[in-house]
């Protein structure tokens, strides 16, 4: 008797937590808030078992994560492009994402799921263009983030 309860309570914590799981949107736009190929928001403060909706406001871009710039264990993605893509993010750390087409023009996000444990392998990472002054200043966000 007492393990059809222990299932139930099992299975209603297991909904619980996928009911406070919260979805981020994304946009991938030609023109935002901070200048011209950009994701807005580009920088995602996100809880484990958040999604990202990363929506192709304008066409042909598409959002990807960065090699060398994913916690261990985290699967990586890789959106088509003008095609919208939901991630769900369940390993702690630090993602970069870009879009292929215009990473080097800085359109580049960086999202913290929980403690940001790969911080310092994902600022090694080396960027070309504009996506190294735009990271160097999502790293700050994250550095203060972290401390928060």
């Amino acid at each position: 008797m007492k393990l059809p309860l222990i299932a139930a309570a099992v299975a209603l914590l297991s909904m619980a937590g996928a009911a406070n799981a919260e979805e981020h949107v994304v946009q991938m736009l030609n023109k935002g808030e901070k200048g011209a190929m950009v994701f807005q928001p580009n920088f995602v403060r996100a809880a484990p078992g958040d999604t990202i909706k990363f929506v192709p406001t304008d066409k042909t871009h598409n959002a990807e994560v960065i090699n060398g710039m994913l916690p261990d264990g985290a699967e990586p993605f890789k959106g088509k492009a003008s095609e919208e893509i939901t991630v769900t993010l369940t390993k702690e750390g630090v993602y970069g994402v870009k879009c292929a087409p215009h990473y080097g023009m800085g359109m580049v996000a960086l999202i913290v799921v929980g403690k940001p444990v790969n911080l310092e392998a994902a600022e090694a990472v080396k960027q070309i263009g504009k996506a190294k002054p735009v990271f160097a200043e999502l790293f700050a966000e994250a550095t203060k983030a972290a401390s928060n």
